[in-house]
């Protein structure tokens, strides 16, 4: 972490898990387990029916609300679709686009995601842009390949000003939900690469600014020694986010140097 040029964020991601009704207890849990004291922007993405209940419950415990996903149309016949705008009335700050998951299952292309990462920015919501090898491209020596083509589509189109408002999530499909993480020093070394890609494309000042996040399972007991990493800004949480104490022990890991 670097917290003089850009600010730590642990932002969880419920998927499809969780309901309404479970959104107060929840919050009310982890406001129990988390430091008096944060170091760090908290954030919980959530199906879209429940932002407006984490908006409610997340105001006095200082948790912000995300979307998962956003259309990259402003409104129109596109049943199911939520657009910015929707996302931004519900409360939403942050919104995850890209994940893996979107990429696989709903066949997502690195255009679309781009699309969609422009309509958040436009509507001033946080896009967390995931990017991320599969374990084929890793042993094929292909990530650094895989990543810099990813960030740039990614980001294309989006000027050195909107960049700065972007966060990049760095997950390793290998690693998502499997229980298998990246050491520290492998994912160190991605996401110094992505910093050097953004330096390429806009500057090291704007380089500096942009946090990077970390997830393929990042948990309680290896939190401190990923954030430890100068590049590493923080963490996109899967399963431990659905857990209060879990999730309350890594925002407390962003306190330690």
């Amino acid at each position: 972490m670097n917290r003089k040029y850009r600010k730590t964020v642990i932002a969880g991601n419920w998927k499809m898990n969780q309901l309404c009704s479970g959104v107060k207890p929840f919050i009310e849990q982890l406001r129990e387990a988390m430091p008096r004291t944060k170091t760090c922007e908290v954030v919980l993405c959530t199906p879209a029916l429940m932002i407006p209940a984490m908006v409610r419950a997340g105001k006095d415990a200082r948790v912000a609300a995300g979307g998962q996903d956003v259309s990259k149309y402003e409104k129109g016949a596109y049943t199911g679709e939520i657009s910015a705008d929707m996302l931004l009335d519900a409360g939403a700050k942050y919104c995850i686009v890209g994940h893996s998951e979107r990429r696989e299952y709903h066949h997502e292309s690195d255009s679309l995601i781009n699309e969609k990462a422009k309509a958040l920015l436009a509507k001033g919501i946080t896009p967390i842009i995931c990017v991320g090898e599969s374990l084929e491209q890793r042993e094929k020596d292909l990530t650094m390949e895989y990543i810099a083509y990813q960030v740039c589509a990614a980001l294309s189109g989006i000027d050195g000003t909107q960049v700065r408002r972007c966060i990049i999530a760095y997950e390793p499909i290998w690693a998502i939900g499997t229980g298998k993480t990246a050491t520290a020093e492998q994912a160190q070394e991605v996401c110094e690469f992505i910093r050097g890609v953004i330096r390429k494309l806009y500057g090291a000042r704007s380089a500096r600014a942009v946090s990077i996040l970390y997830g393929g399972s990042m948990n309680a007991k290896n939190a401190a020694e990923l954030l430890s990493m100068p590049d590493i800004d923080g963490g996109l949480i899967g399963g431990a986010s659905l857990k209060p104490a879990d999730f309350a022990a890594i925002i407390a890991a962003t306190a330690q140097e």
